[in-house]
């Protein structure tokens, strides 16, 4: 019998030292889950100003995604990690001498820019350093590293919270700096796949310059929107349903979370694995449709059990939709063009970043639960039906 481990033998070194490195960022990402309460703890502000911290955070991440990634085709997507990493440890520490509330502000907006610039060329990193069929299993490789440090940082940073929480910011910014010095002295192999014939048809097709003359990424762009504004929830009116409404514990919200990490630490590797034959297109409509039933589900769900179900679905959603996402989009691009494409792919997440959270908790509060769980089953169910349709050639070639 085949081990459920046993794809990661044929990840190259490079992959691997990517994700290490993605590690030893992730573990110390402890600032972003508290800024919020550090501005209104230390720089003395509303609970409402607080939250315009994480939406210049979004902005600045909005503007970053498209032109990190035109970075990465031009100077190399290695080097654009290395200084979003260099210059994201220096920015972080800086902001433990920021007092003034609007100086924050910029400060964030231009962190934003700097710290995002990492995911595009990660993405272009991975699809450019590995064959075709083997890239769901490296994308489900680097974000298993990812939620590996992002279940270790936050834990560390409520810690260091009670301490002083200028001690954020020192230790932020300096597992991004080790993590650039480990980029550094990587033994980094030469690396490169042979385009198939049909990524030589797009490099004559889609010529540089032309990305919103390519339809079919454009309508990909289009369908993923929907699910990203639900997959947001977890950050936005989840937890204001799950402890406001029902009455749970921070606590309980926290060990609900918890079951989304083990299952992708456990599970996505392995599942990826086994899916790397499934059409990209197919298996997003499914995920796009499990993150609709998943959160859809606490529409008619109060127990802690249903609550759970609800998560485990929306988290398979989660470990099939972003590794074939990501998949698709290296599929879909041009190779000298593919930075560019996963920076315009990372801008949908930083939009449904800005008005996911916000609209979710607007419709929680003014229209009710019911409703909101329902609109996320609706959207969903959109992106999986738009999904399909791109699969079934409603979009043609032609540009």
């Amino acid at each position: 019998m085949k081990h459920p481990w046993s794809g990661l033998k044929n990840i190259p070194r490079n992959i691997w030292l990517l994700s290490v490195s993605s590690l030893i960022n992730r573990t110390g990402m402890m600032v972003l889950p508290f800024i919020a309460l550090y501005s209104i703890k230390e720089l003395g502000v509303s609970l409402g100003t607080a939250g315009l911290v994480l939406a210049f955070y979004g902005i600045g991440a909005f503007i970053s995604a498209p032109f990190s990634g035109k970075l990465s085709d031009k100077f190399g997507s290695l080097n654009v990690m290395k200084i979003s990493l260099f210059a994201s440890g220096f920015f972080l520490i800086l902001f433990s001498f920021i007092t003034n509330f609007i100086a924050f502000l910029i400060l964030s907006l231009t962190w934003a820019v700097i710290n995002e610039a990492f995911r595009p060329a990660s993405m272009s990193f991975i699809s450019k350093e590995i064959s075709p069929d083997r890239r769901k299993t490296a994308f489900a490789l680097y974000r298993l590293a990812i939620n590996l440090g992002m279940s270790i940082g936050p834990v560390i940073g409520g810690i260091l919270s009670t301490i002083n929480f200028s001690l954020l910011f020192y230790v932020d910014g300096l597992t991004s700096i080790a993590a650039g010095i480990f980029m550094i002295y990587s033994p980094w192999q030469k690396f490169h796949v042979p385009e198939e014939s049909n990524d030589k048809e797009k490099l004559l097709t889609y010529k540089r310059g032309s990305v919103f003359k390519n339809k079919k990424f454009i309508f990909f762009l289009l369908a993923t929107i929907p699910v990203q504004i639900v997959f947001f929830q977890h950050i936005g009116a989840m937890p204001l349903f799950i402890v406001n409404e029902l009455g749970f514990s921070t606590s309980t919200f926290g060990l609900l979370i918890a079951v989304n990490t083990i299952l992708i630490i456990l599970i996505e590797v392995p599942l990826n694995d086994a899916m790397s034959n499934w059409s990209n297109l197919k298996a997003l409509s499914l995920g796009a449709l499990l993150y609709g039933i998943g959160f859809g589900m606490m529409a008619i769900m109060a127990d802690l059990t249903p609550l759970i179900i609800s998560i485990v679905v929306w988290t398979f959603g989660e470990m099939i939709f972003l590794p074939s996402a990501g998949v698709y989009v290296a599929e879909i691009s041009p190779e000298k063009q593919r930075g560019e494409y996963m920076g315009y792919y990372q801008m949908t997440f930083s939009f449904a970043f800005m008005i996911g959270p916000w609209l979710g908790a607007e419709v929680l509060e003014h229209i009710g639960s019911s409703s909101l769980w329902t609109g996320c089953f609706a959207l969903g169910a959109i992106s999986a039906f738009m999904m399909l349709k791109l699969g079934k050639g409603f979009i043609t070639d032609d540009v």
